[in-house]
């Protein structure tokens, strides 16, 4: 079976997620670091598809965009499309939407490295 290139998430927006929250002044709108995370999450949900076992990825780099505000109880979709992967780098290119249209744009660069155990310290 091939393994999917795309990904996509989607999170409600709640007052925990907005800029008023992270102590930005503004409306009960989705912040960016939180729009950052759901870009981040999403590639990772896909990175997922491609590690072997005993692995898992950290993020590296991201560039995005917020492009639009999106309020409160609207719905946002990440989509994550892998672009590359160089050895242990993994490159996404991600868009968001939230019902009115696109609201983010970016891309992320994820590491692979060994997923360590809690308890060797």
């Amino acid at each position: 079976m091939e393994k999917p290139t795309q990904h996509s998430l989607t999170w409600t927006v709640d007052d925990t997620m907005t800029a008023k929250r992270i102590g930005a002044a503004g409306a009960k709108i989705l912040s960016t670091p939180n729009m950052l995370a759901l870009m981040e999450a999403c590639a990772l949900e896909l990175a997922q598809e491609y590690l072997e076992e005993g692995m898992t990825t950290v993020g590296a780099e991201a560039h995005i965009r917020h492009l639009a505000p999106t309020p409160v109880g609207m719905k946002v979709t990440a989509t994550a499309t892998l672009r590359e992967i160089e050895r242990r780098k993994m490159w996404f290119d991600l868009e968001v939407h939230d019902e009115k249209g696109k609201c983010g744009e970016g891309s992320h660069l994820r590491i692979m490295v060994p997923q360590k155990d809690r308890s060797q310290g």
